[in-house]
């Protein structure tokens, strides 16, 4: 498994995880002991009052008469580490009381069910880490050089456009 990227702010005593690798890819699903292993080291951040959340699962949807089993997700991964960056930069500016953003997110195939995309924003009050949170996730849906393939139930597939 790759290691998540984790971007902490100058200044900010980190007791999370310190991480040389910038990389948010991993090959397949966010498993739940990745979600559990996040979730778990909040306790250490006392410097934060509020933490936001977002997890994103691949559905099951049906196009035409056909159904969804899974995404095949492909990514330009020199440019997700420098998009991630901007990503990073625009919400610790525009939110000044963010301490943290993480990012996970998947490559390969992901099933109907599983989870494939994790955003964790810490910040010192609530509104501030909810609100950065979801701007994070737009952004991430509008920038990141991630595709998908929707494999259907039958093996055929089409490419997803990105909105």
């Amino acid at each position: 498994m790759r290691l998540p990227y984790c971007h902490h702010l100058p200044g900010v005593k980190l007791h999370i995880v310190k991480m040389k690798r910038i990389n948010i890819l991993i090959d397949g699903p966010i498993t739940t002991s990745i979600i559990t292993d996040q979730l778990s080291l909040l306790s250490e951040r006392t410097d934060c009052g509020g933490h936001s959340f977002f997890l994103g699962q691949v559905r099951a949807d049906s196009i035409g008469d056909k159904t969804v089993a899974a995404i095949e997700y492909s990514a330009y991964e020199t440019m997700v580490s420098s998009e991630a960056d901007i990503i990073i930069g625009s919400i610790t500016d525009e939110f000044k009381d963010v301490k943290s953003v993480q990012i996970i997110h998947s490559t390969g195939l992901v099933k109907a069910g599983e989870i494939s995309l994790l955003v964790l924003v810490s910040a010192g009050h609530r509104r501030q880490a909810i609100d950065a949170c979801s701007k994070t996730v737009e952004l991430i849906k509008e920038r990141l050089p991630v595709w998908k393939k929707e494999i259907f139930e039958d093996s055929s597939h089409h490419w997803r456009k990105n909105s």
